[in-house]
């Protein structure tokens, strides 16, 4: 095709192409043609004598258009290759930012893209889907510290040493490279700005132990404020405390501060306990106390309100007739007491010489101080002899009794 090429605008001669070639020897010598290729290079851009053009004197017109035709070709190919400069492919999870002499012209997504080739156009990729860590108080690992960004002042006045990692991600590829510089320092310094910021609002026991998630929440809120109001294109995913202790300096004084602590809190709660289970017996007791009260009193109100009653009808009975009624309250009086006495009582101006003797009494007394003395025997029953004689004395009395009366009334009249 070359050679096609080459004969058509005359840079070969057909007889010197053939020179070496001989009928049945296949292609034409390569070397020959190359060689003919830079004798004719050499006429057309040489220095021009007499004799160059054969003799005619005149300027090789067929050279020289040749000679373009080539210089076209060439740019040409220069062109297509300078064009195909500005083929670039974009990965998964990536974003292109293409740039026109500097200034952002559009973003490009996965896949085969095209620009301009420079110096028209540039591009640069970004990962967004990479999830990006900054570290703050350590370098790597927990205990390869930085004092200068871990320790920080509390709101109580004390030194605390916290070490915490943050996690973003980018979700606006043309605010993170256009908006900043120095991106990942800038936020590092957003985040050891937020945790002071945070901390030094907080005691250092609750930094210590039970705020450690809400600082780390009111860490992350505030990181993103501040984000999107640098507008650094950047979403923060999580915020990690991988450390928050005490300084080195003071951590024994501090571990025995904890222990009592810790002490002070199982004391606390041994009272409590103590307290839940004394309070509600104590509060049982007093109820009770309060119930058996209202039941005592309940009891001497409806007593003294029927002993009222009774007086009312015994003052009514005695105003019908007062001789009987002040007998009535007599015996009555002495039944009573006479019940309660341990003594036998007799009679001796009435001449009978009938023993009278409370067996019922003394029978019921045995029996209660033989139930008392032995509950397992069972209540003790009096002999049915024993009850016939009680009632037969029973029945004696109230006949004297009787008697008695009619007695009184007699010498009355």
């Amino acid at each position: 095709m070359l050679v096609s090429l080459f004969k058509r605008f005359g840079i070969i001669s057909g007889p010197k192409a053939q020179e070496s070639k001989k009928p049945g020897e296949g292609p034409p010598d390569l070397d020959q043609m190359w060689r003919d290729f830079n004798a004719r290079l050499n006429r057309l851009f040489g220095p021009k004598g007499p004799g160059d053009n054969g003799g005619g004197g005149g300027p090789n017109l067929p050279d020289m258009k040749g000679a373009g035709v080539i210089v076209m070709v060439i740019g040409v190919v220069i062109a297509l290759i300078w064009l195909a400069s500005g083929t670039f492919s974009v990965r998964q999870g990536q974003a292109a930012v293409v740039t026109t002499f500097g200034q952002l012209s559009h973003t490009a997504g996965p896949g085969l893209n095209w620009r301009f080739p420079a110096p028209f156009q540039a591009h640069e990729t970004v990962n967004v889907s990479q999830v990006r860590t900054t570290e703050v108080g350590y370098a790597g690992k927990v205990q390869n510290k930085k004092p200068q960004e871990s320790l920080m002042l509390t709101d109580d006045q004390n030194i605390i040493d916290i070490q915490f990692a943050v996690q973003y991600t980018l979700k606006d590829p043309v605010a993170w490279l256009f908006n900043n510089r120095n991106q990942e320092d800038t936020v590092k310094q957003v985040a050891e700005s937020s945790i002071r910021e945070v901390v030094g609002k907080s005691k250092m026991d609750f930094v210590l132990y039970e705020g450690r998630e809400k600082v780390a929440k009111d860490v992350h809120a505030l990181m993103q404020v501040l984000i999107d109001k640098y507008k650094l294109g950047a979403q923060v995913t999580n915020v990690t405390m991988q450390g928050v202790q005490p300084p080195e300096q003071v951590q024994s004084a501090f571990d025995d501060a904890v222990r009592a602590g810790q002490d002070s809190a199982r004391a606390k709660n041994e009272g409590e306990a103590y307290a839940n289970q004394v309070i509600p017996v104590a509060r049982g007791n007093a109820f009770r106390l309060m119930q058996e009260a209202e039941a005592y009193r309940a009891m001497v109100v409806a007593n003294a309100t029927g002993n009222a009653a009774r007086f009312s009808q015994i003052v009514t009975e005695y105003q019908k007739a007062p001789a009987v009624t002040r007998d009535r309250m007599y015996l009555d009086a002495m039944q009573s007491v006479f019940t309660n006495a341990s003594k036998v009582m007799i009679d001796a101006k009435s001449g009978s010489n009938l023993l009278y003797l409370p067996l019922d009494k003394l029978i019921a007394q045995t029996a209660a101080n033989d139930a008392a003395v032995g509950a397992k025997s069972g209540p003790v029953q009096p002999a049915p002899a024993a009850s016939e004689a009680v009632q037969s004395l029973e029945q004696v009395r109230q006949r004297d009794m009787r008697s008695r009366e009619a007695t009184r009334d007699r010498e009355a009249r």
